[in-house]
Protein backbone atom coordinates (compact mmCIF):
# COMPACT_ATOMS: atom_id res chain seq x y z
CA UNK A 1 0.00 0.00 0.00
CA UNK A 2 1.78 3.36 -1.55
CA UNK A 3 0.83 5.72 1.79
CA UNK A 4 2.58 3.31 4.19
CA UNK A 5 6.33 4.85 2.21
CA UNK A 6 5.73 7.72 4.58
CA UNK A 7 6.26 5.34 7.52
CA UNK A 8 9.90 3.95 6.15
CA UNK A 9 11.69 7.45 7.11
CA UNK A 10 11.01 6.13 10.50
CA UNK A 11 10.73 2.42 10.54
CA UNK A 12 11.19 -0.40 9.22
CA UNK A 13 8.10 -1.17 7.28
CA UNK A 14 6.75 -4.85 6.78
CA UNK A 15 3.12 -5.59 5.70
CA UNK A 16 2.66 -8.88 4.72
CA UNK A 17 -0.17 -10.54 3.03
CA UNK A 18 -1.77 -12.86 5.03
CA UNK A 19 -2.78 -16.18 4.37
CA UNK A 20 -5.02 -16.23 0.99
CA UNK A 21 -4.61 -12.71 0.27
CA UNK A 22 -2.70 -11.41 -2.67
CA UNK A 23 0.07 -13.48 -3.74
CA UNK A 24 -0.01 -15.70 -0.52
CA UNK A 25 -1.33 -18.74 -0.55
CA UNK A 26 -3.53 -20.88 1.47
CA UNK A 27 -2.90 -24.38 1.30
CA UNK A 28 -4.58 -25.99 4.26
CA UNK A 29 -7.78 -23.64 3.10
CA UNK A 30 -8.75 -22.74 6.23
CA UNK A 31 -9.29 -19.14 8.11
CA UNK A 32 -8.13 -18.02 11.65
CA UNK A 33 -6.82 -14.97 12.95
CA UNK A 34 -4.91 -17.28 15.60
CA UNK A 35 -3.17 -19.05 12.81
CA UNK A 36 -2.65 -15.72 11.14
CA UNK A 37 -1.05 -14.42 14.30
CA UNK A 38 1.43 -17.44 14.26
CA UNK A 39 2.16 -16.98 10.54
CA UNK A 40 3.16 -13.66 11.22
CA UNK A 41 5.38 -14.49 14.55
CA UNK A 42 7.08 -17.03 11.91
CA UNK A 43 7.71 -14.20 9.42
CA UNK A 44 9.35 -11.98 12.47
CA UNK A 45 11.67 -14.89 13.56
CA UNK A 46 12.73 -15.69 9.57
CA UNK A 47 13.41 -12.09 9.28
CA UNK A 48 14.93 -12.08 13.45
CA UNK A 49 12.84 -9.02 14.51
CA UNK A 50 12.36 -9.74 18.49
CA UNK A 51 10.16 -6.97 19.12
CA UNK A 52 8.00 -4.41 16.83
CA UNK A 53 5.17 -2.07 16.90
CA UNK A 54 2.28 -2.32 14.89
CA UNK A 55 -1.09 -0.86 12.72
CA UNK A 56 -3.80 -3.27 12.14
CA UNK A 57 -7.05 -2.50 10.43
CA UNK A 58 -9.88 -4.89 10.76
CA UNK A 59 -8.91 -8.44 10.65
CA UNK A 60 -5.43 -7.05 10.89
CA UNK A 61 -6.29 -5.57 14.42
CA UNK A 62 -8.04 -8.92 15.58
CA UNK A 63 -4.47 -10.67 14.44
CA UNK A 64 -2.75 -8.27 16.36
CA UNK A 65 -5.01 -9.10 19.66
CA UNK A 66 -3.83 -12.59 18.96
CA UNK A 67 -0.21 -11.66 19.05
CA UNK A 68 -0.45 -9.80 21.80
CA UNK A 69 -1.71 -12.50 24.11
CA UNK A 70 0.49 -15.49 22.50
CA UNK A 71 3.92 -13.37 23.34
CA UNK A 72 2.83 -10.21 25.31
CA UNK A 73 6.34 -8.83 25.52
CA UNK A 74 6.85 -8.67 21.94
CA UNK A 75 4.78 -5.69 20.62
CA UNK A 76 5.82 -2.36 22.20
CA UNK A 77 2.74 -1.09 20.73
CA UNK A 78 -0.06 -1.37 18.27
CA UNK A 79 -2.55 0.35 16.91
CA UNK A 80 -6.12 -1.06 16.33
CA UNK A 81 -8.29 0.74 13.96
CA UNK A 82 -11.89 -0.98 13.76
CA UNK A 83 -11.06 -4.21 15.42
CA UNK A 84 -13.10 -6.25 17.89
CA UNK A 85 -12.67 -8.52 20.58
CA UNK A 86 -15.38 -11.33 19.53
CA UNK A 87 -17.79 -11.03 16.28
CA UNK A 88 -21.28 -9.44 17.75
CA UNK A 89 -24.61 -11.96 15.85
CA UNK A 90 -25.39 -9.15 13.60
CA UNK A 91 -21.58 -9.51 12.29
CA UNK A 92 -22.13 -13.28 11.77
CA UNK A 93 -25.46 -12.79 10.50
CA UNK A 94 -23.74 -10.67 7.73
CA UNK A 95 -20.65 -13.17 7.19
CA UNK A 96 -23.47 -15.63 6.76
CA UNK A 97 -24.89 -14.21 3.81
CA UNK A 98 -22.34 -13.52 2.09
CA UNK A 99 -21.51 -14.59 -1.32
CA UNK A 100 -19.77 -13.91 -4.44
CA UNK A 101 -22.43 -13.11 -6.18
CA UNK A 102 -23.69 -10.73 -3.91
CA UNK A 103 -20.70 -9.12 -3.76
CA UNK A 104 -20.84 -8.49 -7.86
CA UNK A 105 -24.24 -7.31 -7.64
CA UNK A 106 -23.94 -4.62 -4.60
CA UNK A 107 -20.25 -3.94 -4.76
CA UNK A 108 -18.96 -4.27 -8.41
CA UNK A 109 -16.40 -1.00 -7.58
CA UNK A 110 -15.07 -2.54 -4.34
CA UNK A 111 -14.86 -6.15 -6.16
CA UNK A 112 -12.90 -4.22 -8.86
CA UNK A 113 -10.43 -3.05 -6.84
CA UNK A 114 -9.73 -6.11 -5.37
CA UNK A 115 -8.95 -7.96 -8.53
CA UNK A 116 -6.25 -5.92 -8.84
CA UNK A 117 -5.12 -7.47 -5.54
CA UNK A 118 -5.16 -11.03 -6.04
CA UNK A 119 -3.66 -12.68 -8.94
CA UNK A 120 -5.76 -15.88 -8.31
CA UNK A 121 -8.85 -14.52 -9.72
CA UNK A 122 -12.18 -14.56 -9.38
CA UNK A 123 -11.92 -18.09 -8.04
CA UNK A 124 -8.79 -16.93 -5.23
CA UNK A 125 -11.94 -14.36 -4.07
CA UNK A 126 -14.61 -16.55 -3.76
CA UNK A 127 -12.16 -18.78 -1.48
CA UNK A 128 -11.70 -15.47 0.36
CA UNK A 129 -15.58 -15.33 0.99
CA UNK A 130 -16.23 -18.71 1.45
CA UNK A 131 -13.80 -18.37 4.51
CA UNK A 132 -15.65 -15.12 5.54
CA UNK A 133 -19.00 -17.59 5.66
CA UNK A 134 -17.20 -19.77 7.51
CA UNK A 135 -15.79 -17.33 10.57
CA UNK A 136 -19.78 -16.37 10.72
CA UNK A 137 -20.12 -20.37 12.70
CA UNK A 138 -16.71 -20.02 14.27
CA UNK A 139 -16.66 -19.64 17.87
CA UNK A 140 -13.32 -20.69 19.28
CA UNK A 141 -11.09 -17.69 16.76
CA UNK A 142 -12.54 -14.03 18.01
CA UNK A 143 -13.39 -14.81 21.55
CA UNK A 144 -11.53 -13.00 23.88
CA UNK A 145 -13.03 -12.00 27.88
CA UNK A 146 -11.75 -8.83 29.62
CA UNK A 147 -9.93 -11.13 31.84
CA UNK A 148 -7.85 -12.57 28.58
CA UNK A 149 -7.82 -9.02 27.05
CA UNK A 150 -6.50 -7.81 30.74
CA UNK A 151 -2.94 -9.85 29.92
CA UNK A 152 -2.30 -7.41 27.11
CA UNK A 153 0.91 -5.40 28.02
CA UNK A 154 1.64 -3.69 24.53
CA UNK A 155 0.68 0.18 24.35
CA UNK A 156 -2.35 -0.01 22.37
CA UNK A 157 -4.62 2.62 20.85
CA UNK A 158 -7.78 1.95 19.79
CA UNK A 159 -9.35 4.09 17.00
CA UNK A 160 -13.36 3.57 15.83
CA UNK A 161 -15.96 4.75 14.08
CA UNK A 162 -19.15 6.09 16.08
CA UNK A 163 -20.90 4.74 12.75
CA UNK A 164 -19.13 1.13 11.95
CA UNK A 165 -22.51 -0.95 11.45
CA UNK A 166 -20.63 -4.11 12.18
CA UNK A 167 -18.89 -3.53 15.30
CA UNK A 168 -21.06 -0.87 17.54
CA UNK A 169 -19.51 1.79 19.72
CA UNK A 170 -19.55 -0.76 23.03
CA UNK A 171 -16.73 -2.88 21.80
CA UNK A 172 -14.44 -0.48 21.18
CA UNK A 173 -15.13 0.67 24.60
CA UNK A 174 -14.85 -2.53 25.86
CA UNK A 175 -11.70 -2.78 24.48
CA UNK A 176 -10.19 0.10 26.24
CA UNK A 177 -11.87 -0.59 29.50
CA UNK A 178 -10.34 -4.39 29.33
CA UNK A 179 -6.68 -3.13 27.64
CA UNK A 180 -4.30 -2.17 30.54
CA UNK A 181 -2.25 0.52 28.36
CA UNK A 182 -5.14 1.82 26.12
CA UNK A 183 -6.82 4.86 24.89
CA UNK A 184 -9.69 5.31 22.71
CA UNK A 185 -10.51 7.58 19.66
CA UNK A 186 -14.03 7.65 18.51
CA UNK A 187 -14.04 9.01 15.09
CA UNK A 188 -17.56 11.01 14.31
CA UNK A 189 -19.66 10.12 11.79
CA UNK A 190 -17.56 7.66 10.86
CA UNK A 191 -18.91 4.26 9.15
CA UNK A 192 -16.36 1.63 8.66
CA UNK A 193 -14.35 2.90 6.20
CA UNK A 194 -12.11 3.93 8.84
CA UNK A 195 -8.87 4.86 7.27
CA UNK A 196 -10.43 7.21 4.55
CA UNK A 197 -11.73 8.94 7.18
CA UNK A 198 -9.22 9.34 9.73
CA UNK A 199 -7.02 11.03 7.05
CA UNK A 200 -9.57 13.34 6.19
CA UNK A 201 -10.08 13.87 10.01
CA UNK A 202 -6.35 15.46 10.15
CA UNK A 203 -6.35 17.28 6.89
CA UNK A 204 -6.25 14.91 3.91
CA UNK A 205 -8.28 16.45 1.29
CA UNK A 206 -6.54 14.30 -1.81
CA UNK A 207 -8.29 11.58 -4.14
CA UNK A 208 -8.83 8.16 -2.21
CA UNK A 209 -7.06 6.35 -2.11
CA UNK A 210 -3.91 8.06 -1.41
CA UNK A 211 -0.43 7.74 -2.81
CA UNK A 212 3.23 7.34 -1.54
CA UNK A 213 3.06 11.30 -1.46
CA UNK A 214 0.27 11.12 1.59
CA UNK A 215 1.64 11.52 4.98
CA UNK A 216 0.19 8.62 7.15
CA UNK A 217 -2.25 9.76 9.90
CA UNK A 218 -0.62 11.95 12.28
CA UNK A 219 -2.12 10.56 15.65
CA UNK A 220 -0.82 7.00 14.61
CA UNK A 221 2.60 8.22 13.39
CA UNK A 222 2.96 10.05 17.06
CA UNK A 223 1.73 6.66 18.87
CA UNK A 224 4.21 4.81 17.13
CA UNK A 225 7.05 7.14 17.70
CA UNK A 226 5.90 7.35 21.47
CA UNK A 227 8.45 5.32 24.06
Amino acid sequence: MPYFDDLTADFRVIVPDTRGHGPSTNPSGQFSHRQYAQDVYALLDALEITTFRAVGYASGGMTLLHMATQQQQRIEGMSLWGAAPYLPEPCRANLRRASFEQVERESLKWLDSIRQQHPGGDNQIRALIQNYRTMGETYDDMNFTPDHLSTITARTQIVHGDRDALFPIDIPVSLFQAIPKSSLMILPNTPYSLFENLLRYWGYEGTYPPTSQTAFPSIVRRFLMED
